[in-house]
């Protein structure tokens, strides 16, 4: 499987974010994007997950389903963590197993976090690093080919770095893909660096 990004553009509230963005992400392989802030990391990633509107080239995932977009075969996880505080840690996870189509063992996905212990907590206790953690945990719940990562380790501190490192590392092994914006030092390996330095 491969990723192709292609001569990308896009165009933010008229003015180019964007422009001549190119590349190529084999299967087994991280993708760190980085640059200053509003180079365009945020951007990238969520043109690669189909929320924003290319003006001109194009995105592709070859050996992926031909049936479905490349967003459709990816997790996006951005700045904001889409946690429902009303709903116990437990019950968040589910609703995104079940929104996403996903099987996987709620428990195990949250022992994998360090949250085991605290599924039936309501998730508006959780602290910020327990909150990105849990939105992480989706990631396991519910297959996907493509993880589009923004900021992840945002909040995380260092031993729950480390799992996060796993985590994508052993998606990675599988054959997997990431895309990971980033300013920070991740572990991930084996990765490749695209610097973004903004639309001229």
């Amino acid at each position: 499987m491969r990723l192709m990004v292609e001569d990308v553009r896009c165009l933010r509230g008229g003015r180019p974010v964007l422009a001549g963005v190119d590349a190529r992400l084999e299967g087994g392989r991280a993708l760190l994007v980085t640059g200053p802030n509003g180079a365009g990391k945020s951007t990238l990633l969520r043109l690669i997950a189909g929320l924003l509107r290319l003006e001109s080239g194009s995105i592709t995932l070859v050996g992926g389903d031909a049936e479905r977009s490349v967003g459709e075969q990816a997790h996006f996880v951005g700045h904001l963590d889409a946690v429902k505080a009303a709903l116990s840690v437990a019950e968040n996870l589910v609703f995104w197993r079940d929104m996403l189509g996903g099987e996987g063992d709620v428990g195990a996905a949250l022992d994998a976090l360090g949250l085991g212990r605290l599924l039936e907590l309501p998730a508006s206790v959780l602290s910020a690093g327990q909150r990105r953690r849990l939105a992480l945990a989706r990631l396991l719940v519910a297959p996907r080919p493509l993880w589009l990562l923004d900021e992840p380790t945002t909040a995380l501190d260092a031993a729950s770095q480390e799992k996060f490192a796993r985590l994508v590392n052993a998606h990675l092994a599988a054959g997997g893909l990431a895309v990971v914006a980033t300013h920070a030092e991740t572990g991930i390996s084996p990765a490749d660096v695209l610097e973004l330095r903004g639309a001229a």
